[in-house]
């Protein structure tokens, strides 16, 4: 009885976790520092703003990322598929040098920005981070519509990049 109840709260917890649902980024979020191609610093708030009016796919990887490797042909498909909607990836690669060799190496077109504060930062402790590739989507309006997918055959996902 004592371990079914453990079970019980051990799923219910991660339940819970994985159904959390944002619709808005956090000040703290939006305040986090980026560092462009270029090595200038932006905040996530800038990135946003320079999407405004479109719909943009986030995908959060790194070059040395397994998952995200595998799964980065069906992103660039959604790309293909998807023409209109703004790719914006964000790279928790341990050195920016890294993450610049990957995505000249991986061909990867789209917007893109290294994530200093990393796993634990202000961005990381926002999406609460645990796992990547991690896929979402943001409105034309700025809104988080997809909060966490983490396969590109994700049903919610692929109904908002309409």
């Amino acid at each position: 009885m004592k371990n079914n109840l453990l079970v019980f709260l051990f799923v219910t917890t991660l339940l819970s976790c994985q159904n959390r649902v944002e619709t808005q980024f956090s000040e703290a979020a939006l305040n986090d520092e980026f560092v462009t191609l270029n090595g200038d610093t932006v905040l996530f708030k800038t990135i946003l703003e320079k999407h405004l009016g479109n719909t943009v796919f986030i995908d959060v990887w790194a070059s040395w990322c397994k998952d995200c490797l595998e799964g980065l042909p069906s992103v660039k498909e959604l790309q293909a598929k998807h023409p209109k909607v703004d790719f914006v990836y964000l790279s928790l690669d341990k050195t920016q040098k890294a993450w610049k060799k990957g995505i000249d190496r991986l061909e990867i077109k789209g917007d893109h920005y290294f994530m200093q504060s990393g796993w634990k930062g202000a961005m990381g402790t926002f999406l609460d981070l645990d796992w990547i590739p991690r896929y979402m989507i943001i409105d034309k309006q700025g809104s988080i519509k997809v909060f966490k997918a983490i396969k590109t055959t994700d049903i919610t996902l692929l109904n908002n990049l309409k």
